[in-house]
């Protein structure tokens, strides 16, 4: 189907939001009001520009407050739109959005509505335009799709029909049952679908519209389903969205474009109209990847973790470090940032790497291009929103060695260890305009699954987190994300290993010399008024900083290390039924965090 975006959903000028539209790969675009008339492009000039990018303007919106108004009123409207069409006949579109009234003047009295609106009609169809009549969720007499849809029947005129709003339509709580009414109208009358999810909120619905939609897939709305009665009705027009979002008319247009056009993909594949390559769930965690400057710091801390240098890469200066089924490597390459140690990339296991690329190509992510000399592996990688390289990664295996045969073993023994099994969690801190792209992004093109939002309270404002994984917790990855724009990345990345014992690997890693981050006492009064623990083991807690979490299928206990650079490790234990991952004592870690950084001036 044809995509189109309105310009409104966009940050920057016209003239950016159109070159963003047309990159993101949109075949038109609706023109709001507000940016045509702030630019100081003519509507000839506007069309040129839209032409040479392959644009359409499909929609020009929005008029307000026509009908059902005292006739003086109607005049003056009619007047308004005489001046509004000889306009988009300039700029050459065909159709023209008109809210249902929210005027003080308008009257309940749907006969006065139909009769004005079909008068407004007979003045658009003079310049060959259709007008599409959308009721507002907070409209004064008309705020339900269907009633909206009774004045256009009412009316019965060629160039008058209706726009379906998702946002209108689905912020009024509508029951699935009463969405199928959608079906029974004419597709021909549906004259446009404009699309916007949204969080789940409790709120005035007008302030909730104006702030906080976002595309779909990345809200709580059943837009999909929605979906799927407009097209049943005979609807083919294009799939448009109408995205109001504070973060939105913030961030980069290219990329929101980019998150746009993605949304739309995967519903056009949920809704079974599109087929892109199949989603292809990683099976595991691969590698790790830091770059740093300088390698002391963070080996001399995979060290006291009981990591070992197992190998080297042929032509790379990376070294694998490896105990258990974890396995980190660590890039000293010299193009790196000098910004400190950071978690650049992750390798997943891929029972179809060729597959997943694809997968991921066909969803827009940005397809990184990677130097190899004669022999390295071939490894596909993308670029997640926030920039970490994710490589699809076949399992190694004696008959399939993949990436891991790009390294030259180093003779050795192998230390004892501290009892670290596997990488259990990846979390990663999000740019703050990146979030929601991120859930969406991990979600259709790794095809993870995402679990609810929270909210976590740190010391210095409120992070949002959301985990998304796969069905068995294999491949764990936290996205996080702060209340605003940071200029330092505000917090910290963190890979979380599992371990079979978290008390016998924290003492193991303070003996080989390792920081272990030091917890309040105040946190182990509470957890003693909470829980009843054995004799001893709330003081062995303590002194190891070790944290302590307990829901109806499990135990969770973990700590964490000193930060080196922009990453810190964790040690988990978690037991098969615990699915989380602390969040309660988030807040608790977040300012011994602060505290550290202080104290040592970091």
């Amino acid at each position: 189907m044809r995509t189109s975006i309105a310009t409104v959903s966009l940050s920057g000028s016209l003239t950016e939001k159109l070159t963003a539209a047309s990159r993101a790969g949109f075949d038109g675009v609706e023109i709001f009001e507000n940016d045509l008339l702030a630019s100081p492009l003519t509507p000839e000039e506007i069309r040129a520009r839209c032409a040479d990018l392959g644009l359409t303007i499909d929609l020009y919106q929005p008029m307000r407050d026509i009908e059902a108004v005292p006739e003086a009123e109607f005049a003056r409207n009619l007047r308004r739109a005489r001046h509004k069409f000889e306009l988009m006949r300039r700029l050459g579109t065909d159709t023209v959005l008109v809210c249902s009234s929210v005027s003080p003047l308008a009257e309940d009295d749907d006969a006065l509505a139909a009769a004005q609106l079909s008068q407004l009609a007979d003045l658009a169809q003079e310049f060959g335009i259709r007008v599409a009549y959308e009721a507002l969720a907070w409209g004064r007499h008309v705020s339900t799709y269907d009633h909206a849809w009774r004045i256009v029947e009412t009316a019965d005129h060629p160039a008058l029909g209706t726009c379906l709003d998702s946002f209108h339509i689905l912020s009024r709580g509508s029951d699935p049952k009463d969405l199928k009414g959608i079906a029974d109208i004419p597709g021909e009358k549906i004259f446009f679908l404009q699309l916007a999810d949204a969080p789940l909120l409790a709120m005035d619905v007008l302030q909730w519209s104006r702030h906080y939609r976002c595309f779909p897939g990345q809200g709580g709305f059943d837009v999909t389903g929605l979906v799927r009665h407009v097209l049943a009705a005979g609807y083919d027009g294009p799939l448009s969205l109408e995205i109001f979002n504070d973060v939105f008319r913030q961030a980069e247009a290219g990329p929101t474009a980019v998150d746009a056009q993605r949304s739309l993909l995967v519903l056009q594949e949920t809704v079974g109209v599109a087929s892109p390559p199949a989603p292809v769930v990683p099976t595991g965690i691969a590698f790790a990847e830091l770059v740093t400057p300088d390698a002391e710091p963070v080996t001399a801390l995979l060290g006291a973790l009981g990591f070992t240098r197992t190998a080297r890469h042929r032509t790379k200066p990376v070294d694998l470090w490896q105990q258990g089924e974890a396995r980190i490597l660590v890039n000293t390459g010299p193009a790196l940032r000098r910004d400190g140690t950071a978690l650049a990339a992750i390798g997943l296991e891929s029972p179809d790497p060729q597959g997943a690329a694809r997968r991921a190509e066909a969803l827009l992510a940005p397809v990184l291009l990677r130097r190899r000399a004669p022999g390295d592996a071939q490894l596909d990688a993308v670029a997640a929103p926030d920039g970490t390289e994710l490589f699809f990664c076949a399992r190694i295996t004696p008959e399939l060695p993949g990436w891991r045969a790009d390294f030259t073993d180093i003779a050795g023994q192998l230390p004892a260890g501290t009892g670290v099994q596997r990488i259990d969690h990846l979390a990663l801190t999000q740019p703050w305009h990146h979030f929601d792209e991120a859930t969406l992004f991990h979600r259709s093109v790794l095809g993870l699954q995402a679990q609810e939002s929270i909210d976590v309270a740190d010391p210095y404002g409120l992070l949002r987190s959301r985990a998304v994984t796969t069905p068995d917790g294999s491949v764990r990855i936290a996205l996080s994300v702060g209340a605003g724009p940071s200029e330092d990345g505000a917090h910290a990345q963190h890979i979380a290993l599992a371990t079979e014992d978290v008390v016998v690997a924290a003492r193991r890693f303070r003996e080989s010399g390792g920081q272990l981050l030091r917890m309040p006492a105040n946190y182990y009064d509470d957890l003693a008024a909470r829980f009843a623990f054995p004799e001893g083991e709330l003081a062995t807690y303590q002194d190891l900083g070790i944290l302590y979490d307990r829901d109806a299928d499990g135990e969770f206990r973990h700590c964490y290390t000193r930060t080196v650079g922009r990453v810190f490790f964790e040690l988990v234990q978690r037991e098969p039924g615990y699915r989380g991952y602390g969040a309660q004592n988030a807040p608790v870690r977040l300012a011994a965090q602060h505290t550290a950084k202080r104290l040592t001036g970091g």
